[in-house]
This record gives C-alpha cells, structure tokens and sequence, in this order.
C-alpha cells in the first residue's frame, strides 16, 4: 500500500501484483493482466493498473511490449495534480473531495514539479473538466519532463473510480499526436477490466 503525505498532497506508490489480488481478488488480476499486456503490446509503451482505496492510488501492476514486471517506482512520490493517473482520479471523484485529495490549503499553490506542472487550482479545475468530457487525462511531463502518460478511469457501476488504467513512455516517443488515440485504447482497456462494454466517452463523475 502506499502512504499518503496530507500535507504536500502526495502519494507513496507501491507495485505488486500480490497487492491486487488480497485487494481486488484473483478474477480481476488475471482479467488486468492480460489486458495491460494487450495495451503494452499494441501501444508499444508501458501500461499500469493502479487501484483506488479510500482515496488512495496504489499501483499493483505493470506491462512493457513484452511481459508484466515488477515496476521501478516503488517507494516514490508522486503528486496526484501532476500525473494523469492522478489527475483521473480527481476528476471523477465526488466535488467535495478535492481539496481534501489534494490538501490545499485556501490561497495555496500546487507544488511545481517541472515547467508544465499545474499549480493554480482554478486552471486544474478546468482540465479536470476537460478529463471528464474526454474520458482520460494526460500528462506532458509535470511529475518528470520526459515522462508523459495518459490514463482513463476504471468506475464501478457508481461510477465512482477504482482503478486507473496508464500508459507512459519518453516524451520523445509518448508525443501530443498520439494522445487521442492512447487515450481511446484506456478507455477501452479500463471498461474491460470494469466488465463493460466501452462507450466513446467515459461517464463525469457523480454528483451526489
């Protein structure tokens, strides 16, 4: 599991896919499984599966091109507003979470990681809405410059995000040209896990 630090508003990602089967149960490790092998493999980026619990993102499993591997950010840090797989989770949490997620404080800035990190909430609020309209979120490098990624919900029949689906690469590689159609394949890949039929657009968050 992963430790979440209230004051920066950052999360200690831990992998592992015995985490997702005591959490998630066996049918949905092999059912992730394949389907990150599938989006590595036709991608040709990495693909990784986090879980959501109470709040909290924990990454219990990875895919390059080839076979899934144990991931290499194990024991780090990383900030939910400048991630998409962090970002994906804000936007479909319920309003009044927010803040809460994020532990800011009024008048506060997001912490800046990089040139492109977020740190003003009103311009987060905005992408997080743009997030829900499209169905995934992107990152251009606001964690690490040359990490880009783009992530898409896995909801439960709440609508309430559970899983986030991700797919990174090098910024050289994982460019803006190919974000529409990465995100169109998280898309489709987090409705499998979810056990449903994927739609063009994934469902806004709740309201209620």
């Amino acid at each position: 599991l992963i430790a979440c630090d209230k004051e920066a508003g950052t999360y200690s990602l831990g992998f592992g896919l015995i985490d997702l089967a005591g959490q998630a149960g066996d049918a949905m490790v092999r059912s992730a499984r394949l389907v990150l092998q599938r989006l590595a493999g036709q991608t040709r980026e990495t693909a990784a599966l986090a879980l959501v619990r109470g709040g909290v993102l924990t990454y219990v499993a990875e895919a390059t091109a080839d076979t899934v591997v144990a991931a290499g950010w194990q024991g780090r840090q990383v900030a939910v507003h400048a991630t998409s797989t962090g970002k994906v989770l804000l936007a479909y949490s319920h309003p009044a979470e927010l803040r809460v997620l994020l532990r800011l404080p009024r008048g506060g800035r997001l912490p800046r990681y990089t040139p492109s990190t977020i740190t003003s909430l009103t311009t987060l609020e905005k992408e997080l809405a743009l997030i829900r309209d499209r169905g995934y979120a992107v990152c251009r490098g606001e964690f690490e410059s040359t990490a880009w990624g783009v992530s898409a919900p896995v909801l439960d029949v709440a609508e309430r995000p559970v899983a986030v689906v991700s797919v990174w690469g090098p910024s050289e590689r994982l460019t803006e040209s190919r974000f529409e159609a990465l995100g169109a394949l998280a898309i489709a890949c987090a409705s499998e896990i979810a056990g449903r039929k994927a739609s063009a657009r994934v469902p806004g968050r709740p309201t209620a």
